[in-house]
């Protein structure tokens, strides 16, 4: 075979490469990053920093609200193995434990997500004008939905949009994204943790619910 049938066949393989459909994949196993929140149909916004550990199967937010003056802040680990969550509040020192549906956690695509389409947010004219990212949908527990957008190349997550009957829209949205955790301690609750009881509920959070609550939490302490 000459030189030529050589880079034939390899253009014919990166041809059928480039136009297969995009699958559902998974985010790079440690990440840190900033997230924002919009929830309650827009009327409530918060801001703040999220860790992700996918070999303890453990999430770390912290939300810094703001609603009109007043700016507050509260924190939540997920740990998704235990199927609960902490929310804690350290301007009193208070820990609430809560469970935690587990269906749906946001760091991958699920296997039975739908694929929406595929755009470059940005340009595509030259390389680093823009990001190649993919939008998928699906449904949600409680009849809910939800859609997702993450990067063609490393499958890092951008947003999600959820609705749901009880709660509305919510959109997350993610930014600044690093590969890696800083802090080994972000997934151990605090000391005063220690004696909180698991609050039963008829139907366990979602993550989509538990962020929610993180974002109303100004409007509720005015």
């Amino acid at each position: 075979m000459n030189f030529i049938s050589v880079l034939s066949c390899l253009s014919l393989l990166l041809a059928a490469a480039a136009t297969q459909d995009p699958k559902p994949c998974v985010s790079p196993p440690l990440m840190s990053g900033g997230l924002s929140v919009m929830a309650g149909n827009g009327l409530f916004m918060s801001t703040g920093t999220i860790s992700y550990d996918a070999f303890g199967q453990r999430m770390r937010v912290r939300n810094y609200g703001l609603s009109g003056n007043q700016t507050t802040g509260m924190d939540q680990l997920m740990l998704f193995s235990q199927k609960i969550y902490y929310e804690i509040d350290w301007s009193k020192l208070s820990c609430k434990k809560r469970e935690l549906d587990t269906s749906f956690i946001p760091m991958h695509v699920p296997s039975d997500a739908k694929l929406m389409g595929q755009v470059f947010l940005g340009s595509s004219s030259s390389w680093g004008m823009g990001v190649l990212a993919n939008t998928w949908y699906g449904e949600l527990p409680h009849n809910g939905m939800y859609t997702t957008v993450f990067t063609e190349i490393g499958c890092i997550p951008m947003t999600y949009t959820s609705y749901t009957p009880e709660s509305g829209w919510m959109t997350i949205s993610t930014f600044n994204w690093v590969l890696g955790n800083s802090n080994p301690m972000d997934y151990i609750p605090p000391f005063f943790c220690a004696k909180s009881e698991l609050e039963k509920t008829e139907t366990p959070e979602t993550i989509f619910t538990a962020l929610e609550s993180l974002a109303m939490k100004t409007k509720k302490e005015e």
